[in-house]
């Protein structure tokens, strides 16, 4: 099975997750001239070889018009140890109802016509969705929080311009500008995709609607870049599944106008529910907005390296100067076909009513069980009865087995163990005329097949009086565009 494995023991930022793909596809040349031809305003992406402990890797730039955006230098609270040419994911998403100054902890202390006076190079991944792996103090899940403190006010106003010339971007706009971008439907469906999970943090962060989330115009422009590539590098390079190890979040503190907040930093810890990540003891934001919004949404598992055979080795880096490599590594190779192991819990039921069983099958489903199903028995006494089987993993048989005693009339409950095997599973959306549908994939052991998220269907068939069929038909049209 052919595998892309992320080490993230470094963190992960957009543009580091951009170069490590970079490093594996045969045609990196190619790639950048793809990149360099979506359209994108004044957009330049470039690829230099850097070196971080010995070891060479790609370090990604994207400038906007020939500026990166980046943090000015701030005064921290600790030593960080290293020189700030800052690799950093700045959150820009912020609400556009209230001062400027307000949870963005943004005075500008630079005068700048739009032009910044950027003398270092860095890492740039802006919570626009972009990511620039950097360890200073700012608010990712707060209002634009440069986590820099500059020293003119930015009064909102004037909503859509500073008195640079920046314009803020909705995720409308957003999602205007990749629908637009001249890639397979399943890129600009992936790229979607990952742009929604870095909005809804950031409204999640803000508590407002995501309709009210906005960007920079350089952070919008150059997160969509970032967020392109590495939807392109995935599809082009088209692993059956992608692992990722726990993720190094880094540690330390962001300061914002409301206070100092942990790292990670709000957007980032939303982002990164369930997924496994760590501190450590380099004190600095590693995992940015959008390097987890993409990991979030593309890997298929977290854990170890699988055994694999491994064809070829990426190195992404960043722009810090850590005692340890900054940079993220992939690995492409070969991995075989496994399965997992789940648990069958059973039990037979003859005194409850059909609503109390159907109640007690959605408090299993709640609980986290994998599947849960009837069977009609006959039991003693020739009763008719009712096998309840559910499927769980074995970490939660506990709370499996609370949930059935709690909601059920049994008094035992059977255990078997069992070897299972799947299809990977994945998900993208599609962009019709009627609406956004999610559509899912399954692969593995030979076989690939895709279908149409139901509910999805269901509702643009209610809103446009059409039947399922036609809202089908007309998806599977936009699929073959």
């Amino acid at each position: 099975m052919k595998t892309i494995y992320f080490d993230c023991a470094m963190g992960a930022a957009g543009d580091m997750l951009t170069a490590a793909l970079l490093e594996l596809h045969p045609d990196p040349e190619g790639v950048l001239r793809r990149l360099n031809g979506l359209g994108l305003p004044g957009v330049e992406v470039s690829a230099v070889p850097s070196v971080k402990c010995g070891i060479t890797g790609t370090h990604v730039s994207v400038k906007v018009h020939g500026e990166e955006e980046e943090s000015m230098d701030v005064s921290h609270d600790h030593d960080h140890g290293h020189d700030h040419g800052h690799d950093h994911d700045h959150d820009h998403g912020h609400d556009h109802d209230h001062d400027h100054g307000h949870g963005h902890g943004h005075e500008h202390d630079h005068d700048h016509d739009h032009g910044h006076d950027h003398g270092h190079e860095h890492d740039h991944d802006h919570d626009h969705g972009h990511d620039h792996d950097h360890d200073h103090d700012h608010d990712h899940g707060h209002d634009h929080d440069h986590g820099h403190e500059h020293d003119h006010d930015h009064d909102h106003a004037h909503e859509h311009s500073h008195s640079h010339g920046h314009h803020h971007a909705g995720m409308h706009e957003v999602e205007h500008i990749i629908s637009h971008l001249p890639v397979s439907e399943k890129v600009r469906g992936d790229a979607l995709g990952v742009y929604r999970l870095i909005a809804e943090a950031e409204s999640h962060a803000h508590g407002r609607p995501v309709e009210e989330i906005h960007f920079h115009e350089v952070g919008t422009l150059d997160a969509v870049a970032d967020v392109a590539a590495v939807c392109l590098l995935l599809e082009e390079l088209a692993p059956e599944q992608v692992v990722c190890s726990p993720i190094h979040v880094g540690s330390g503190q962001v300061r914002c106008a409301h206070g100092i907040l942990p790292v990670p930093a709000p957007a980032t810890a939303h982002i990164l529910r369930e997924v496994p990540t760590y501190g450590g003891s380099v004190r600095g934001e590693l995992c940015t907005p959008t390097g987890a919004a993409l990991l979030k949404y593309f890997v298929n598992s977290f854990g170890p390296s699988p055994v694999m055979r491994v064809e070829k080795i990426g190195y992404g880096m960043g722009s810090k100067e850590f005692e340890a490599m900054n940079g993220v590594r992939a690995l492409l190779g070969e991995t075989e076909e496994a399965g997992d192991s789940v648990l069958e819990l059973r039990c037979n039921l003859d005194d409850m009513t059909p609503e109390a069983v159907g109640f007690a099958q959605e408090q299993l489903l709640k609980a986290g069980v994998l599947e849960v199903y009837t069977t009609p028995v006959g039991m003693k006494k020739n009763r008719p009865g009712i096998l309840l089987t559910c499927l769980c993993r074995p970490e939660d048989k506990e709370k499996a087995l609370s949930t059935l005693f709690a909601h059920t009339s049994t008094l035992g409950v059977r255990e078997s163990l069992c070897s299972r095997y799947t299809l990977r599973r994945s998900q993208y959306t599609v962009e019709t005329e009627l609406g956004p549908v999610r559509v899912k994939e399954s692969s593995g052991w030979g076989v690939s097949r895709c279908k149409p998220e139901y509910d999805d269907l269901a509702r643009l068939a209610e809103q446009h009086g059409l039947s399922l069929q036609e809202v089908l038909r007309r998806v599977e049209e936009s699929r073959s565009k």
